[in-house]
């Protein structure tokens, strides 16, 4: 058996490096069904779906778990998802449903996230999804319904002693510096750490081999604290993030006064602005040649925009103007269906409701009214904010 599964941890007190994690996951089956849905997120080997079966044992709760291939589409989740989160367990008193790697559902109206928020809606059972990068834009409406909670990378420290556990129980004899270098090569993936351990284990060999790289994609954050702080071309910084041009532009226009002053801010701005003019070229005369200077502008001119490099530590923040649309689309959404509702039932126009809504908003909050309109829990929500 591979080491990694043989010492898959089975408890909170086997789950090292990852209290807060542990502290929300409790939080939130322990308030169930105030939220419905929770999301792990982090880098690869973090304990995410180990967490996640850990409550489950912890809280005698029995475990579907659906992996990638299971939500690739809408037709697959009504296949197989929606009769889980409506039928009981048989054996324990309650069940999890785990969607794994949710980040590979598909986003498309016709696809699997509309389905995966309509289940989260709906569903008698917590639903816990784990995915690497949370931040695509196609998973927007899963953050927007769910708690979201951050898997961190462990330190060294954590994994040498996770793996001197492993070594002696399993009487392999290795040096202490091995295993930091071990730990030093994983980059917080502790899947990997043990991996690495057990190809090791058979051989005599005490040498890591520190120079191969692993596939490790940087998140925005840590791609934002290099363009802001050091001053390179950083033509292919953004090659190792899991986001389009658009997206990292948003979140640059976002952060720039968090670091940049004066001229500083003014550089910085005029670069932006000229990879957006490029930008506007690409998708009015589908002139993709002028990707490369979108790229150079929001990479290069982002970083050449201050004298020397910056120091000290930066709370950078996600981009607000996509988020203050969705919330004014969500607003305008509930509003358009209780208008809808409340035309059919009194047989006047939804155009004539929605511009008297205010006049209304009295009556429409009075309970009679929203049961004989079937109002949801959303919509109700939204009269009484």
């Amino acid at each position: 058996m591979q080491l990694a599964e043989k010492y898959r941890v089975k408890k909170y007190e086997e789950i090292l490096g990852q209290d807060k994690a542990i502290i929300e996951i409790k939080e939130f089956l322990k308030q169930y069904p105030k939220k419905r849905a929770l999301v792990l997120y982090g880098p690869a080997g973090t304990g995410k779906t180990c967490l996640a079966w850990a409550a489950a044992k912890e809280n005698n709760l029995e475990v579907l778990e659906l992996n990638s291939s299971d939500l690739r589409n809408r037709a697959k989740l009504e296949e197989i998802a929606k009769p889980a989160t409506e039928q009981q367990s048989l054996f324990k008193k309650g069940k999890i449903i785990l969607m794994d790697e949710v980040d590979g559902v598909t986003g498309t109206d016709i696809g699997g996230i509309p389905e995966v928020v309509r289940l989260i809606h709906s569903t008698r059972h917590p639903i816990v999804m784990t995915c690497n990068d949370l931040w695509q834009s196609k998973l927007s409406p899963i953050r927007a319904a769910s708690k979201v909670v951050e898997m961190k990378p462990l330190d060294i420290g954590t994994i040498v002693s996770i793996l001197s556990r492993i070594c002696e129980k399993e009487g392999i004899k290795k040096e202490p510096q091995f295993m930091k270098q071990i730990a030093i090569k994983s980059h917080g993936d502790m899947r990997a750490a043990i991996n690495d351990l057990h190809s090791y284990a058979d051989t005599g060999d005490m040498t890591v081999d520190m120079t191969e790289k692993r596939d490790v994609e940087e998140n925005i954050f840590n791609v934002l604290r290099r363009l802001f702080k050091e001053r390179q071309e950083f033509l292919d910084l953004f090659d190792s993030v899991n986001l389009s041009l658009d997206e990292i532009f948003l979140w640059i226009e976002e952060n720039i006064p968090k670091e940049y002053k004066n001229e500083e801010l003014a550089k910085a701005y005029l670069a932006l602005s000229n990879a957006d003019v490029f930008r506007g070229r690409i998708y009015k005369n589908q002139s993709w040649r002028f990707l490369i200077y979108q790229n150079i502008f929001q990479s290069a001119g982002i970083s050449f925009a201050k004298p020397s490099q910056l120091l000290g530590f930066t709370k950078y923040e996600r981009p607000k103007r996509v988020l203050k649309i969705w919330l004014h689309n969500q607003k305008m959404s509930q509003k358009k269906s209780i208008s809808k509702k409340f035309a059919h039932y009194v047989h006047c126009s939804t155009k004539r409701a929605m511009r008297d809504f205010e006049l209304l908003r009295p009556m429409l909050k009075q309970p009679s009214t929203q049961k004989a309109l079937k109002m949801s829990d959303e919509e109700i929500g939204f009269l009484n904010r």
